[in-house]
């Protein structure tokens, strides 16, 4: 049964060309809020742009992107402003900024967007480290910390806007094994506590314990999405069903 409250994010026909490659042809998704989808599929299949356009990071060339059933104009600087404050971005790098300190780089955003005062803003920043067990790490310098570390680091600065939508792009793509295990920990405990979530990973084993919703991409298009039993367990194109064959015995 699909939720009955209404999407918080929503794209609608998104277009999107590189050249002579289309990365999205015509995608729509709808996000709700307290439910994570996970976005599978083969590299290359659009994943990853797709975040990018809910973001506004890249510019789709068609359809438009809907926060809370409005529409987000893309030539309103104001509104596109608005848009990315509410729809946070946890990227493949990490990208904080060496120079700062842990609780600076989490702070830094409220205080510049969110017009925090310092106290208020290092407060909601140590709030949202011990979320993701860095309380004793707020004084490092990113450089300090391990590679799944400065991820947690970067899903606190994420969280610390209070985003409507947490987007996750392949999050532990740039980690050793070791180090995987413990950002998929703070995520799933992010799921259990109802946050709207869209992760794009290949770990299919994230998806079945955390998604409520699996979308399976290729070649640009949603070939597939439901509930992630369904989809994982029970794929109905020939083309998810190849691909999950292959995830089980890798």
């Amino acid at each position: 049964m699909p939720p009955e409250t209404a999407p918080v994010l929503e794209a609608r026909g998104l277009v999107k060309r590189y050249g002579t490659l289309v990365a999205l042809d015509g995608v729509s998704l709808a996000i709700h809020p307290g439910r994570v989808t996970a976005i599978l599929g083969p590299s290359g299949s659009g994943k990853s742009t797709l975040l990018r356009c809910l973001n506004f990071l890249v510019r789709p060339e068609g359809g438009e992107v809907r926060l809370d059933g409005v529409f987000s104009d893309l030539d309103q600087a104001r509104a596109l402003d608005a848009h990315r404050a509410r729809v946070g971005m946890v990227f493949q790098q990490f990208n904080l900024f060496p120079h700062l300190r842990v609780r600076e780089n989490v702070a830094l955003a409220p205080r510049v967007v969110r017009r925090l005062g310092p106290a208020a803003a290092n407060t909601l920043a140590e709030r949202h480290l011990a979320r993701v067990g860095l309380a004793d790490k707020a004084d490092a310098f990113p450089g300090e910390l391990s590679g799944g570390q400065q991820q947690r680091a970067a899903i606190a600065r994420a969280l610390a806007m209070e985003p409507a939508v947490l987007l996750c792009d392949e999050p532990t793509s740039a980690l050793d094994p070791e180090l995987t295990g413990e950002v998929l920990t703070v995520l799933r405990q992010l799921a259990a506590e109802r946050v709207t979530m869209v992760v794009v990973t290949h770990d299919v084993a994230f998806a079945r314990a955390a998604a409520q919703e699996v979308v399976f991409m290729d070649a640009g298009r949603i070939v597939e999405q439901g509930p992630a039993e369904q989809v994982l367990d029970a794929p109905v194109s020939e083309r998810a069903r190849r691909f999950f064959g292959r995830e089980a015995v890798s």
